[in-house]
């Protein structure tokens, strides 16, 4: 492939990505991240903003020997009224383990008046005075040019001799940032066709925020028209909105275009397992609907839809997941037909026959009427199957359960709101009765349940609910609405499982989900 067809990845998740609200990576974080990126093969790891906190201090201290990428240090042009070499900022670029620094300079009149109050002048000496001064410590040099498109927009003049002072200080890549994310693509489009005619294409990047949900096109609209350098994060990371997202970007260069990265097909296998690191060590769910590597960006519900990818996929989806490390799903629901019901119990490995399946669709088509949804309770949805053609037994039977909740204050005059539940069981011909507490009536239906049935089921001592949802489905029902709770549970095994529970009343909505995650459970554990 022709070198004017490759495009540079340049990753910002460890610092432009920080700038997420309620996002703080530690350096053990910055490290899992970066080595995941080097791994992919993007050709820059921006790993924050050494001499600014000590996190990133410790960082920049360590030696990570990338294989693939460039350890990049972002920082600032000199201070105004300060030489390059005795900035305190520019001295711990160049003194930390980066091999590439990245400094942020203004490209804007506006900007330059209003936010640093100095002269037009003094930001084009600050900009020429901090690159020749990396160039003189041989250090590879980006300028990301803050406000570039709105500059350009107030001040075109101004704007490209900002770009042309980097140009004459040998930087190896100009970037123009869309630094408040309000620019169209068609905006992006004939802005760069104008730089061009001062700054060759092949040094110039794109830096895109996602604040009009452009930041995808944006880049894409750069690339197109000849930017060969694109700055983004994993997962859309970043400020407000968030950036470029990299893992929407990366696969559609590598599989919809000409164009060409570092990265080969065989790595873009890692993205989704990359995205759903990123999302861990946020303690975040990741979007389920995340173009390709999203739970349901290959998911599949409608009857006609499930049949047609059946005969071949390419019916209803645009690239093969795993090419991306993903894989189909087809779900189960009151829009279901065969299809979708065939390809899940192919998953599970049960045999059924034709009549089975016709009383088993219609059974589900019945049950989602009253409320319940199996397409992201696929334990819900085995239990199911398997009660209906005898392969799965009652491990205990509820005769009755009490909950009680008592709102109190307590000796240190504190308002607490405390919640007890008893449980009348029958478990392999005995009858248990068992009181539980919890911080909550659902936590004490659980305790209460463990209790009475560790003695027969002692794996049950690692199952954990580890989280719970409840949906209104009939708002306009008030306080007696019909209520949906599903319940997410995993154990020691590394197993998940999600569960589903509908009534009127939440308590019993709740316990029929319990109920259903301990049955799960305890048909794997004795089963296997």
């Amino acid at each position: 492939m022709e070198e004017d067809n490759k495009i540079y990845l340049f990753d910002t998740t460890l610092r432009d990505g920080q700038q997420t609200t309620g996002v703080n990576f530690s350096v053990s974080d910055k490290m899992t991240i970066a080595k995941s990126l080097d791994e992919l093969g993007v050709d820059y790891i921006e790993g924050g903003w050494p001499g600014a906190n000590p996190t990133d201090n410790d960082f920049f201290s360590r030696d990570l020997n990338f294989a693939k990428s460039k350890f990049t240090a972002f920082g600032m042009t000199r201070r105004p009224g300060r030489s390059a070499d005795n900035d305190p900022g520019l001295n711990s670029l160049i003194n930390s383990n980066a091999h590439t620094i990245c400094l942020v300079g203004k490209s804007s009149s506006f900007q330059v008046k209003n936010a640093l109050g100095i002269t037009e002048d003094e930001n084009i000496s600050m900009l020429s005075d901090s690159f020749n001064y990396l160039n003189n410590k041989n250090r590879e040099a980006i300028y990301d040019a803050e406000h570039f498109f709105d500059g350009f927009k107030n001040n075109k003049e101004y704007a490209i001799k900002c770009l042309s002072t980097a140009l004459e200080s040998n930087v190896r890549w100009i970037v123009l940032c869309d630094t408040n994310g309000g620019t169209l693509p068609n905006e992006i489009t004939n802005i760069i066709q104008e730089v061009k005619k001062t700054i060759p294409a092949n040094k110039l990047g794109i830096h895109a925020h996602n604040d009009t949900e452009n930041g995808v096109a944006n880049a894409l609209a750069a690339i197109n028209v000849g930017v060969r350098h694109v700055q983004g994060t994993i997962n859309g990371l970043g400020e407000r909105c968030g950036n470029t997202n990299l893992v929407s970007l990366i696969p559609s260069l590598i599989l919809k275009t000409n164009f060409h990265t570092n990265i080969n097909k065989q790595n873009l296998k890692l993205l989704t397992k990359i995205s759903n690191t990123l999302s861990n060590i946020l303690n975040e769910p990741k979007s389920k609907n995340a173009p390709y590597v999203g739970e349901n960006a290959f998911s599949h519900k409608g009857g006609l839809h499930a049949s047609a990818v059946a005969k071949n996929p390419s019916t209803y989806e645009h690239i093969d997941p795993e090419l991306v490390g993903n894989s189909r799903n087809v779900i189960i629901s009151d829009q279901a037909g065969k299809a979708n019901l065939l390809s899940q119990i192919k998953k599970l490995s049960i045999e059924i026959d034709n009549e089975q399946i016709n009383q088993i669709l219609e059974l589900i088509k019945q049950k989602e009427a009253e409320g319940f949804s199996y397409d992201i309770a696929l334990a819900s949805f085995e239990l199911l199957v398997r009660k209906h053609i005898g392969q799965i037994k009652e491990y205990f039977k509820l005769n009755k359960f009490r909950v009680t909740d008592e709102r109190r204050w307590n000796a240190k005059g504190k308002l607490v709101t405390d919640s007890e539940a008893t449980v009348h069981l029958e478990v392999k011909n005995e009858e248990k009765m068992t009181v539980g507490i919890g911080n909550g009536p659902v936590n004490a239906i659980d305790s209460a349940l463990r209790q009475a049935l560790i003695d027969f089921y002692p794996t049950l001592n690692d199952l954990k609910l580890t989280d719970y949802k409840v949906m209104i489905l009939s708002s306009d029902k008030g306080t007696g609405a019909i209520t949906r709770v599903h319940i997410e549970s995993t154990d020691s095994n590394k197993q998940h499982w999600t569960t589903v529970g509908v009534s009127s009343n939440i308590i019993d909505a709740s316990y029929n989900a319990i109920y259903d995650s301990i049955s799960y459970k305890l048909f794997k554990d004795l089963n296997n």
